[in-house]
């Protein structure tokens, strides 16, 4: 009996029950939460990863006092080499510099290179002693210090230059290349109230030159004999109105020459070389005489090839029987027969 009452008395011990965990509706269709959430995530190790064994100590190097000392007075040392090299190279620099300036000046204003003769090319008008003057070449330059500007401003003064170029010849010569004016006409302008004229060279680009002396006279040996050759070979203006002022190295503004002088560097064709004089009364009433005497009415210069074309075919129409033509207009010419 007793031991039916200790089996009945005598209970196994009842599992622990889990607590109710609340339930949570999810609607039909939605993802379902995980299993895991809320739960802490289990940390992951890379298999890389040091592992720690421990409490681990920094490590420590030890360096004496002394060696520091010396790396840095090794970088200090190695700091000044450089820097008084570098120094050393701008000394030299400034040595050889100062060397050379002091060359360069002892050369300049020194002897050496001294002008012993000067040279002129391109000059036909201008006597030898006419670019002496105007020159002016110091007789104690060289050709470092000589002044070349002022030489080129000095010759440039005289009407027949029309430019020049400096040029110095090493080691003792100087060269003056001279471009000259050419005469394209000569003018016979009235003096002394109309009783008398003189003969006026005038450039081509409208300056006067010169006036040109009578041949043989006094005046004419201190000029170039090639102003001569040139006057018989171009042509003379002449009939212009008493008043006339010509001055040396000024350009002609009497509108009657300056027309004259169009017409007589314009024509291009057989006709230039038949023409004698020109008058220039006027502009309007300009005329040109040819070695035939045929006078030509010819006006202004505008037109000047029309005009020349039309004054060769009224001659040539009529051979050595034409006497008088007017190409004041070109277009409706009109002409007189011997």
């Amino acid at each position: 009996m007793a031991s039916r009452n200790n089996r009945h008395t005598t209970r196994r011990p009842s599992p622990q029950r889990r607590p109710m965990q609340a339930q949570v509706h999810v609607p039909r269709g939605a993802a379902r939460p995980s299993r895991s959430a809320g739960r802490p995530s289990p940390r992951t190790v890379s298999p890389y990863a040091a592992r720690d064994f421990g409490s681990a100590q920094p490590r420590v190097s030890t360096v004496k006092v002394g060696s520091l000392a010396q790396s840095q007075a090794g970088r200090n040392a190695r700091v000044n080499q450089t820097y008084r090299a570098h120094m050393t190279k701008v000394f030299v620099a400034l040595a050889v510099c100062a060397v050379l300036a002091a060359a360069c000046a002892g050369v300049y204003f020194s002897s050496l290179f001294s002008i012993k003769q000067v040279t002129v090319s391109g000059v036909e008008h201008l006597t030898s002693s006419e670019m002496t003057q105007l020159a002016n070449v110091p007789s104690d330059t060289t050709l470092l210090r000589v002044d070349a500007r002022a030489i080129e401003e000095s010759i440039m003064r005289d009407a027949w230059v029309a430019d020049v170029d400096v040029q110095r010849v090493f080691p003792d010569t100087l060269n003056l290349a001279v471009t000259e004016r050419a005469i394209g006409a000569v003018v016979e302008v009235g003096v002394d109230e109309g009783k008398s004229t003189e003969q006026w060279a005038l450039s081509i680009d409208g300056m006067w030159l010169c006036m040109i002396p009578e041949e043989g006279s006094e005046a004419a040996s201190s000029i170039s004999p090639k102003i001569y050759e040139d006057k018989a070979n171009v042509l003379s203006i002449k009939d212009v109105a008493y008043g006339v002022a010509p001055e040396v190295g000024t350009y002609c503004s009497d509108e009657s020459i300056v027309n004259a002088l169009d017409i007589v560097t314009g024509l291009t064709t057989e006709l230039k070389d038949q023409v004698k004089s020109v008058s220039a009364t006027s502009t309007e009433n300009t005329t040109i005489t040819l070695d035939s005497n045929v006078e030509i009415a010819f006006g202004s210069a505008e037109g000047i090839r029309d005009k020349e074309r039309v004054c060769l075919q009224i001659m040539a129409d009529h051979p050595d029987a034409v006497s008088y033509i007017n190409v004041r207009v070109a277009a409706s010419p009109t002409w007189r027969t011997k």
